[in-house]
């Protein structure tokens, strides 16, 4: 029974202690992502605008799932209107840019064709957009850490390493998502060109052999029966 109850006063304490390392994990930085897909229409400019802040870091990966060519330009600016980065008709490509304060413009330009549209996918990834929060804050939190047989940075560099393998295996997962919707996409235009050639082929084929009877029947024709 005595042994029952200092377990019972005992727990209390250690569920608070719990508590108070969860609120503190709960406070670190994340990485921000997003992803978008948009149709860019022939002989236009789409741009687009990201507020950064200083010592942040801003990745951007783009491809052309769609439209002739399968290619665009592309150029991203620094607030200061500044080109950091600039491709020509590409079909996919990945920056990454170390930000100061301000919006940075990234641009896709389909300008040089007049007939096809373009389908883009983009993803923006955004790390360390919490830079002015004191990486010590969390030592407020935490009470009594030798009262327990686990250290608090311990837990914080797994669950850390573990956000950032769970968040590169998102990030992987739709990259290979936009390649399978551009994958298909060129394969069902094969296809259609596949199913157009062989109609082409075949109406020649039958004209072919047309003219090929005509001519063969024209040779054994009797002159005489036609002069009569």
């Amino acid at each position: 029974m005595e042994a029952h109850r200092a377990f019972l006063c005992v727990l209390p304490v250690f569920v608070a202690l719990l508590s108070d390392r969860f609120v503190a994990l709960a406070a670190f930085s994340q990485s921000l992502d997003s992803d978008f897909t948009f149709t860019l229409p022939p002989g236009r400019k789409e741009c687009f605008y990201q507020t950064m802040r200083k010592d942040a870091s801003l990745e951007i990966e783009y491809q052309v799932l769609d439209g002739a060519g399968l290619d665009v330009d592309f150029d991203i600016s620094s607030p200061s209107g500044q080109v950091l980065y600039s491709d020509y008709r590409k079909s996919d490509g990945v920056h990454t840019v170390e930000t100061e304060d301000g919006d940075y413009m990234f641009c896709f330009d389909n300008t040089f064709s007049s007939v096809s549209e373009k389908i883009i996918f983009f993803e923006l990834i955004l790390d360390n957009m919490d830079a002015d929060k004191d990486p010590d804050d969390w030592k407020e939190y935490v009470q009594g850490t030798d009262t327990l047989d686990m250290r608090l940075e311990d837990i914080m560099e797994t669950i850390n390493s573990v956000k950032a393998r769970l968040g590169k295996s998102v990030q992987i997962q739709t990259v290979l998502r936009a390649f399978e919707a551009r994958d298909r996409n060129i394969q069902e235009s094969n296809y259609d060109r596949v199913n157009i050639w062989s109609v082409i082929s075949l109406f020649v084929m039958m004209m072919v052999s047309s003219v090929q009877v005509y001519l063969v029947r024209s040779l054994f024709e009797d002159k005489r029966k036609v002069r009569t």
